[in-house]
């Protein structure tokens, strides 16, 4: 089996039945944005990204049972996670700004653990706000709660 993530990706689009070319970048943290560049993205990035999220999952998995330290893959079809994370982050930011201004706890919709990565990255130099994945009772999902950091 593979352990370049770029070939794995491949290999698995290609066992699913999609033609496609993939780009790839290193990012700043050391992981590997791989863009997927396909005629057929929508079924590609399924409802709401679903079907993007486990494809990642999947190419991840395989990357790291074939190498304990190999980089995070993070995958992207049609500039659909770009878009999705320019969204996310500006809800974050909007929910900080409630925080700041009303001083209370905001609890952003349950995400899965990309999403939450994102909100933190995108908020952990804020010096006002901290964020906390939550456990969604009844669920197996978590959430993401925003507070005014305590002083110390």
């Amino acid at each position: 089996m593979p352990t370049e993530p770029k070939i794995i990706l491949a290999d698995l689009l290609k066992h699913l039945g999609f033609e496609a070319t993939i780009e790839e970048q290193k990012l700043d943290d050391g992981g590997l944005f791989l863009d997927v560049k396909t005629a057929d993205s929508n079924r590609l990035i399924g409802r709401h990204g679903q079907t993007l999220g486990d494809l990642q999952y999947i190419a991840n998995r395989i990357a790291f049972n074939g190498d304990p330290e190999a980089p995070r893959i993070t995958v992207d079809v049609g500039g659909y996670r770009a878009a999705a994370r320019d969204v996310l982050i500006k809800k974050a930011k909007e929910a900080a700004d409630k925080v700041r201004k009303w001083g209370d706890i905001v609890e952003l919709e349950p995400m899965n653990a990309y999403d939450r990565r994102v909100v933190h990255q995108a908020l952990r130099e804020d010096p006002d706000i901290e964020t906390q994945s939550v456990e969604v009772e009844g669920t197996d999902k978590k959430a993401m709660l925003l507070r005014p950091k305590r002083k110390e």
